[in-house]
């Protein structure tokens, strides 16, 4: 599985291609011809991106919801029935749709942000305030990774 670390802002075209920054295609190795995925995020104006391979893990996920569940058929819809699939060309750039790019306010430039094994794409100045916001949070609230359970740390 591809790791998505560190944050960078890239030009975004009048034709609305980007740059995948260079650490997250050298991340997806050798799966990178398979491309990205990216749907609207539930919770904030930003874009969730996954690797290809990582849609199957979610669909799994969603088997957990009874078939016909109208939690189930909701996130479904949310995610796979949204999700849009990229490719990367020669250049390493992908083309984002309109409605995405009008979806997290994307102007001539795209923040993209590790987080782990997933990423998200953030309008520059949006990012910022959403960055201020999550360091806050993790003061107030002294928010901590969890350790593993085999770690004996």
């Amino acid at each position: 599985m591809a790791l998505f670390i560190s944050t960078f802002t890239n030009k975004l075209d009048k034709k609305g291609r980007v740059s995948v920054p260079a650490s997250f295609r050298s991340a997806l190795g050798d799966r990178l011809h398979l491309g990205i995925v990216v749907f609207r995020a539930h919770n904030h104006p930003c874009l969730e991106g996954f690797e290809w391979d990582r849609m199957d893990e979610i669909s799994a996920r969603l088997e957990h919801f009874d078939l016909f569940s109208d939690e189930q058929d909701d996130l479904a819809t949310s995610v796979f029935g949204e999700s849009v699939h990229l490719h990367c060309d020669g250049e390493g750039r992908v083309m984002l749709p309109a409605d995405l790019i009008e979806f997290c306010a994307l102007d001539d430039y795209a923040t993209f942000v590790g987080l782990g094994r997933k990423f998200q794409i953030w309008q520059p100045g949006l990012f910022e305030e959403r960055k201020k916001a999550a360091r806050a949070q993790v003061r107030e609230r002294r928010l901590t990774i969890p350790s593993d359970k085999g770690d004996k740390a």
